[in-house]
Order: C-alpha cells, then structure tokens, then sequence
C-alpha cells in the first residue's frame, strides 16, 4: 500500500463534515431539552420530517467520515516516517477522554465510539481495500437491518477506510461520471425507501387510553417499524446526500455558496461539542429545559447554525485550527503547535 506523500487538506471532507453537522444538531436536541412527544399538529409534522430525512443520515456520514480521517491520519504519518501507530492510539485516547466528559453533557455522544471503535479498526489499515470494503458492507447491510445503531459506526469506518485506500476523494473529477450514476441510484432508491415508510406513519392521537388494546398494538409497531425503516434505508439516504454535496461542489458557484460549511468542518470537533454546550446554555439560561416544543427547538438551531458558522469563518481567519482541535493536535503530537495564521508548526 503507498502512502498519501501529501499533507494537503482535502476540502470536499470539510464540507461534508460541516454538513454533517447541522443534521446531528437536530437529532440530539429533544433530549438535550428534554422535550415531551409531540401533541401539536406541527410538532408532529415536525418530528416525522426528523425521522424520515434526518434521523440516522448525519451520524451515518459523520461516522463514514472519521474513518476516511482515520486513513488519511496514518498514512501521512507513514509519509513522514512517524510511528502512525502510536501517534493515532494517542489520538484514540484523548479523543475517548473528551466522549467521556462530553458522555456526561450528552449521554448520546458518539465521540467515545468513535475511539473504541478506531481501535478496533486500527489492524485493518494494512488489510486490502477489497476486503475492507466487502467486510464493510456486509457488517453495515446486518446492522442497519437490525436497527443496531449503537454497532454501525465500525462497518462504516471500514468503509471511510476503504474509500480513503481507493483515493476517492483525492480523484473526485477522475471519478465524477461514477459519482453521479451512484448519487442518482440512491436517490432513486431513497424515493422508494421513504414512500415504503410512509406506509408506517404512526397516527396523531389525542389520547391513547381511547384506543382498544388491538389499536394500541397497531399503533406501537407503527411507531417502531416508522423508525426502523428509516434506520434501514439510512445509509442508501446518506449516499445520496453526499453524492449530492460533491457534485454541488464542483461548481466554483456552488464552492462560494457552501462555502460557510467548509470553515464549520473544518472545527467539527470544536462546533459538536460546542452544540451541546449552546443548548445546554440556551436551555438553563431562558429556563426552556423540559419546557420547549419539538418546532420550537428548531428555532434554537438555526440561531446555533448561524453563530456557529460565522464564529467559525471569523476564527478560522485569524487561526490555523479550532480550539479543540489544537488541543487534540497538542495532545496527540505532545507539541504546542503554533495556532495564529502565518506561523508554520508541526
């Protein structure tokens, strides 16, 4: 396997990464706030929307980006002569420490996954990318048919590490033909997997002791099979969605459009963390915890989104990495790395 001889920051990532983002905000905002299951007829539109295009989709790419981090982190390291190994576990464990602090914000946090599950991946940097890839697959297609979200994290870093050794992101115009008729069969294929979970849509009832004991039944596996549909077919959703995104991207119009996502993925580890820590300061701060209404914390979001992405663009002016990810940078190379612009470092 040759390694990437380059250092140079892969742009589509961040934008995908930036992307990522603003789904997973959503997701993670009702228990954050402790919101009740929606009554309001909007509320319920609302929530049904986060399931059908939402839920599962971000963390989906997320997930399937850290692995390809994961690729290009060793194998510049190998470039350099560094001992990658050793360098990525430490990378592992800091990681772990903050999913660990951030584990008691947000007990739902994906970043202690992340490193247990880096560390499970580690021996397959050096396995062949048609193997990585076929056991990626195979492990996503049972997890994602089983509804085990807790477990796809890892097929899908095989598979950000399959794509990293195919150098997909690295040849995106080579590529771009393959791109598109992959973006339009998932697309296709997501019209398809909507409509079918459409079919589950759980009723709005005013008051469930109305219901007859069959009716109850009827109405709790529409509620799970509503939700594990989406769950199926969210990887197939995923796809589409980045393929979007990267074809988008190779119009310098579109670049200049999107290109707010780029500065807030490039400080993903910085503006994850930080959409707890706003919410939870929102919510304590107006009293809104256990208070708040499903379409009401939308609202919320999209003042987060537009805070983060402007602080993102304004620091990122003045600095080469966001807060965190110095320190991570720091903790990992045991090196204060310079941080203003213009200076060189590690």
């Amino acid at each position: 396997m040759q390694p990437t001889d380059n250092n140079k920051r892969i742009d589509t990532l961040d934008y995908l990464r930036g992307f990522a983002l603003l789904g997973i905000i959503l997701v993670n905002i009702p228990s954050l706030m402790w919101i009740d299951p929606p009554k309001l007829t909007s509320d319920i539109t609302y929530s049904r929307f986060l399931t059908l295009f939402v839920e599962g989709k971000f963390f989906i790419i997320f997930s399937f980006l850290f692995g390809i981090g994961f690729y290009l982190f060793i194998s510049r390291a190998v470039a350099k002569n560094k001992k990658a190994y050793a360098l990525f576990s430490r990378r592992l464990l800091i990681l772990l420490l903050m999913g660990l602090v951030h584990a008691y914000f947000q007990p739902g946090e994906a970043l202690t996954i992340y490193a247990i599950f880096g560390f499970v991946a580690m021996p397959f940097y050096k396995v062949r990318k048609e193997i990585n890839l076929i056991i990626g697959l195979a492990l996503l297609a049972i997890t994602a048919y089983f509804g085990i979200k807790i477990a796809m994290p890892f097929p899908l870093i095989l598979l950000g590490l399959a794509v990293g050794q195919y150098r997909l992101f690295e040849n995106i115009d080579v590529h771009r033909n393959k791109i598109m008729l992959v973006t339009i069969g998932m697309f296709c294929i997501s019209i398809g997997s909507w409509l079918y979970q459409w079919q589950y849509v759980p009723e709005a009832i005013d008051n469930l002791n109305n219901l007859s004991k069959e009716q109850m039944e009827e109405h709790i596996t529409n509620i799970e099979q509503f939700a594990l549909i989406g769950l199926q077919f969210s990887p197939i959703v995923s796809v589409f969605y980045m393929g979007t995104i990267i074809l988008f991207l190779q119009s310098s119009l579109f670049q200049r459009l999107l290109s707010p996502l780029k500065a807030y993925g490039r400080m993903a580890l910085t503006n994850y963390l930080g959409q707890t820590a706003l919410i939870l300061l929102i919510g304590h701060a107006f009293n809104l915890i256990g208070h708040l209404r499903f379409i009401e914390s939308l609202w919320i979001c999209l003042g987060i989104y537009v805070f983060q992405l402007l602080f993102s663009k304004l620091w990122l002016h003045f600095f080469r990495f966001g807060p965190m990810e110095w320190l991570w940078r720091m903790g990992t190379y045991w090196t204060v790395s310079p941080l203003r612009q213009g200076k060189k470092g590690h």
